[in-house]
């Protein structure tokens, strides 16, 4: 079963059980999924549908450090939910370890050695923590190494 087709059953399921609030979330992401498919006049695989995923929980973590900064609880409860209710879709998330190793990994590799080979860095790496790690963090971990 891809991911498009899980996340239509998981939002029969939250009608069917009267879950308002996970149904909600899922119709946002479903949303936002057709409009993309629209866009580009085709279905979308699995990686394309994991793109808008991440895209989604990122734009709720900045809202939640937003609601939080204005002191707005309510809000940010319910955006830790949808975060919540969302991230199930997306593949076992690395660690801080596993980032840093695969990191230094991809600076070997790449033979980077100062901050003007971050970009060559960042595009081999990219690919191999898709959907599994926040690109903040990994950014972070490239310009610990790169110094």
């Amino acid at each position: 079963m891809n991911l498009s087709e899980r996340l239509n059953d998981d939002m029969k399921q939250a009608m069917r059980s009267q879950e308002k609030f996970k149904l909600s979330a899922i119709r946002m992401i479903r949303a936002s999924i057709k409009n993309q498919e629209i866009d580009l006049k085709r279905p979308l695989d699995d990686n394309e549908v994991l793109d808008i995923i991440s895209r989604e929980i990122k734009q709720r973590k900045d809202s939640l450090q937003e609601f939080k900064k204005a002191g707005r609880d309510d809000l940010a409860k319910d955006v830790a939910a949808e975060i919540e209710i969302i991230s199930v879709y997306l593949p076992q998330q690395l660690t801080e370890d596993e980032i840093k190793e695969i990191v230094q990994q991809t600076i070997a590799e790449t033979g980077a050695s100062s901050k003007a080979d971050m970009g060559k860095v960042m595009s081999a790496l990219m690919p191999k923590t898709k959907g599994r790690a926040d690109g903040k963090l990994v950014n972070t971990y490239v310009q610990q190494f790169l110094q």
